[in-house]
């Protein structure tokens, strides 16, 4: 579903040169969760971006579900986001003028899906993170950790192939954490390809394969035996 070869980004030129990713190489399948660990500058975020079409890579190939992002015009790669691409931002990116449910069906909606089913998904989603009792409040209303998990009802809700999270639980007590987890790890056995930037190995541990990025460069790869689902019997 995602394929990165060799995957180069540079930011500005000359002395002022930042080169944010080197020659990185990430496949996710479907059905599969992968995570990126490394510390803060590692180039976690800025590959989950290129991944996710938002940034494109200044050297390398980026395909999507087989085809070459490079090849598609800006209207495809917006149909592309909107119907296949989940993303979970650090900063939430919700609209301050949409309700909870309002936030999370607004996809459902733009993609021609009609008002009142989407938002039942909506509320259906939100019901699994413990919000239900929150749909109707406005993002100001809601302390961080719940404008998080509505950040996340908005990225799994619907039929997305591809799920892109950057630290999920960053703002999220232990149990809500786990929550999320679950839900990133439902949408993955449905089918879809789901990768995690994080600097926490307890979050890493969800994953079926971690990738370590140090300095833009992939510096090992792991295929953990068991992760807390199995040893937690969940």
């Amino acid at each position: 579903m995602i394929a990165l070869r060799a995957v180069t980004k540079v930011f500005g030129s000359g002395p002022a040169e930042v080169r944010a990713l080197c020659e990185v190489d990430v496949e996710v399948r479907p059905g599969e969760l992968v995570a990126v660990m490394g510390p803060s500058g590692s180039g976690k975020t800025t590959l989950l971006t290129i991944a996710g079409t938002l940034e494109r890579a200044s050297g390398g190939t980026v395909h999507i579900g087989g085809r070459d992002v490079a090849e598609l015009s800006k209207d495809d790669l917006a149909r592309l986001r909107r119907r296949s691409i989940g993303y979970v931002f650090q900063d939430f990116n919700l609209l301050a003028g949409l309700t909870a449910v309002e936030n999370v069906a607004l996809p459902l909606e733009l993609d021609g899906h009609g008002v009142k089913a989407a938002r039942a998904a909506g509320m259906e989603i939100l019901a699994e993170l413990g919000l239900a009792d929150r749909a109707r409040h406005y993002p100001d209303d809601l302390s961080g950790g719940e404008r998080q998990r509505v950040a996340i009802a908005r990225a799994v809700v619907g039929e997305r192939q591809i799920l892109l999270a950057d630290e999920p639980t960053g703002a999220l007590d232990s149990v809500n954490g786990d929550a999320v987890m679950r839900l990133m790890r439902a949408a993955c056995k449905r089918g879809v390809a789901g990768m995690v930037g994080t600097h926490d190995a307890q979050l890493a541990a969800w994953a079926d394969r971690v990738i370590f990025l140090r300095d833009g460069r992939v510096v090992d790869r792991s295929e953990p035996r068991t992760g807390p689902e199995s040893l937690l019997g969940r």
